[in-house]
């Protein structure tokens, strides 16, 4: 074994991702039996131009290359040079992908073995700050020049990886390493091990950090382990960088997966991920709101917002909102003008709706319409509802429950399957209270969608609870299902 061949390498480049890295500048140092035996350095034309931030950070500029040989002249330098080598570098999936794909760009493959000095060192020189390649080496002395260019890189590797080899007499640590079926094979550089060996496989969400334990990524799983290394497997640009940039995670146990995407969702509110894409922007939403106009006439209209306010009702399309505004108005005999359902008309004449009792021609008092829209806006008030859906809790004897008063979503918890819960106050010992946003909402409808009444507990009183402000129901009509009645009502 000591005999085997190491290509220490490092790469300059162009920086814009994966996909996108073109290699400004490349060096390989052969290393055998502990020595360098031979090195390969050049500059290489990326046949684009350099960005001013890359050559603030290597000293490489447009004019440096632009007399170097592109990739594909030192293609088959590359190929001979590390063909019976093992492919090392700082931080080696970064170098060891740019390479790759400069050979694919020119139709061939490339495959070698690989080692990464960032992931050893945190194995076989524990309990650093910081495992860069620069405060790496001044922690543990080794010198470090004309770094951010690829010959001093090598230089420094070759040092850093010479003493690890010395740690690791009998290979027992790069054998693991090198094994394909080692997640040591696929992990990011900065994540160790232990963390993994930690994750459940079990329904919850997991959270990428940071090195300051900002939140990256926010993500669910019916798998929280499987979940999480399938992203250290996916080599699209945006998983790589995830994973450079990842170097904690955390997770939390739901036990079900309808908690498992309300959790994540309150966490992309609450923290804003940089890698999440998804529910991070406001949605539009259509409210039903009601006001007095000058001549004492309660309106109904439609508001366009991205700002959950109080409402009759939130929608998130607007012929679902039309469509419900319209009911009231047939319903309860009113004026389609005064329902905003028509404009620039002073007596209503609408396609459909044919039974206003004459308050726009003034054949109606304004009492009398008023009593009606109160009468329309009490009993959809009162006709909010109210349920807890229950499932899977963390363990066997726990369930687990995602709470919904007067149609708010209230947050979730968790209790014994001993525990005497009969009605909706008895919830709120065991809640955690959470933010009701337009991503919950469609997340509860879209699972009474989808399983119906299964494991919904509802509550056709509901009485006074303080912290809930919510009020006895009274001539609660009865609905097909509370999916129907849910599907109308904000969570504000």
């Amino acid at each position: 074994m000591q005999s085997q061949l190491f290509a220490i390498i490092d790469v300059e480049t162009t920086g814009g991702g994966i996909a996108g890295n073109r290699i400004t500048e490349i060096c390989i140092a052969l290393l055998k039996d502990g020595e360098v035996i031979d090195k390969f350095t050049s500059l290489v034309n990326p046949e684009r131009e350099i960005p001013l931030h890359i050559t603030a950070l290597t000293g490489i500029n447009n004019e440096m290359v632009a007399d170097a040989p592109r990739f594909f002249e030192i293609a088959e330098t590359v190929e001979e040079f590390t063909k019976d080598a093992i492919f090392v570098a700082h931080n080696v999936s970064f170098d060891y992908n740019v390479i790759r794909g400069e050979f694919r760009r020119i139709g061939q493959h490339y495959n070698r073995k690989k080692l990464c000095t960032v992931r050893l060192s945190r194995k076989l020189i524990p309990g650093h700050l910081s495992y860069s390649l620069g405060r790496l080496c001044n922690t543990i002395n080794i010198p470090h020049l004309n770094r951010h260019r690829a010959e001093g890189d090598v230089d420094a590797t070759v040092i850093l990886f010479q003493r690890l080899l010395s740690l690791d007499e009998n290979w027992e640590t790069i054998n693991t390493f090198l094994n394909p079926r080692s997640k040591q094979a696929t992990l990011p550089p900065h994540i160790a091990t232990e963390q993994i060996n930690e994750l459940p496989e079990s329904p919850g969400i997991y959270l990428f950090k940071n090195q300051k334990h900002q939140v990256i990524y926010a993500g669910k799983a019916k798998n929280i382990k499987k979940r999480v290394l399938s992203h250290f497997y996916d080599k699209k640009t945006k998983e790589y960088q995830l994973g450079q940039e990842t170097h904690f995670i955390d997770f939390e146990i739901t036990g079900n997966e309808l908690l498992a995407l309300l959790v994540e969702s309150e966490h992309i509110r609450k923290h804003y991920p940089k890698f999440n894409r998804a529910q991070k922007w406001p949605t539009t939403t259509y409210q039903i709101i009601s006001y007095t106009n000058q001549r004492g006439i309660i309106q109904l209209a439609l508001s366009k917002t991205k700002v959950l306010h109080d409402s009759v009702g939130t929608f998130y399309n607007k012929t679902e909102a039309l469509e419900k505004l319209e009911e009231i108005c047939e319903t309860y005999k009113l004026c389609p003008r005064f329902c905003t359902l028509q404009s620039n008309v002073e007596i209503c004449s609408h396609y459909r709706i044919k039974n206003c009792e004459g308050i726009c021609e003034d054949t109606e008092t304004i009492e009398d319409y008023n009593a009606k829209v109160q009468a329309a806006l009490q009993d959809l008030y009162e006709n909010k509802p109210s349920f807890a859906i229950q499932g899977k809790g963390r363990t066997e004897d726990e369930i687990a429950f995602a709470l919904v008063v007067e149609g708010q979503y209230r947050g979730f918890g968790f209790f014994d399957r001993s525990d005497a819960i009969c009605n909706v106050e008895d919830y709120e010992p065991f809640l955690k209270l959470q933010q009701a946003t337009y991503h919950t909402h469609a997340i509860i409808r879209s699972h009474l969608k989808k399983h119906g009444e299964k494991n919904v507990v509802h509550f056709d009183e509901s009485p006074q609870l303080a912290n809930y402000r919510v009020e006895t129901l009274r001539n609660k009509r009865v609905k097909s299902t509370v999916e129907d009645v849910f599907s109308h009502w904000d969570l504000a």
